[in-house]
């Protein structure tokens, strides 16, 4: 019987098993860029913040770039920036790399605003107790910060899981680009991409739960 569905549709179970690996490539993708991004973003952030001449001229400027053009640009055109300079970049790290610095580059906007949530007055009581800057930072204006924006950080990090499906246009077998070859195999594109849709799903739901979860929990 299994068998018989799986001729007549063209997808069997060995294709189903090409979209798993395929949803832990995206998984990996998608932790490492959010992961990296999120480091590096809240360095922007704070440079943005704190550094406001510095950070309006430079940092501002790059990453309104990054923000601005296209991520399927940004891919293909810094993947072969790397040939062309002679990095030999696999298509996995690339995609990791510039979907990081895009990740960062939306991330810093983000910290940006929870470093700015953090009152004057506030700054100054901690300063009062007779804590340094980075002590102030670190115990008083992330903490507080930071929780604020962290539904925002949440959306950020949804929507870069999903737009870690461009990285197929650099060839890593990841959801998206195995989905296109099942179908151009099966021929059946809506089977094909409702099973991608389901892992999709999959991976983002969870992370939108607990999300939920950590949110209510602070608020208790």
């Amino acid at each position: 019987m299994n068998d018989s569905i799986a001729f007549f549709s063209g997808f069997g179970p060995k294709d189903l098993w090409f979209l798993t690996q395929a949803a832990w490539q995206t998984l990996l993708i998608s932790v490492l860029s959010i992961s990296g991004g999120t480091i590096l973003g809240i360095f922007f952030g704070w440079i943005l913040s704190e550094s406001k001449v510095v950070g309006a001229i430079t940092v501002g400027f790059i990453l309104d770039a990054f923000r601005s053009v296209p991520l399927i640009i940004q891919l293909v055109l810094f993947y072969n920036l790397f040939n062309v300079i002679g990095l030999a970049v696999s298509p996995f790290w690339a995609g990791v790399t510039i979907l990081g610095v895009y990740t960062s580059a939306l991330v810093a906007n983000v910290a940006r605003g929870g470093i700015e949530a953090v009152g004057a007055p506030m700054r100054r009581a901690g300063r009062s107790l007779g804590m340094s800057y980075l002590q102030t930072m670190r115990y008083v204006v992330w903490p507080i910060g930071l929780r604020a924006v962290f539904p925002s950080w949440v959306g950020v990090a949804l929507g870069v899981l999903k737009d870690s499906a461009l990285v197929s246009v650099l060839g890593h077998p990841e959801l998206l680009k195995v989905a296109r070859d099942l179908i151009t195999r099966t021929q059946q594109p809506l089977l094909v991409l409702a099973v991608a849709g389901a892992f999709y799903f999959a991976l983002s739901f969870p992370i939108s739960r607990y999300a939920a979860h950590l949110e209510r929990k602070w608020q208790s």
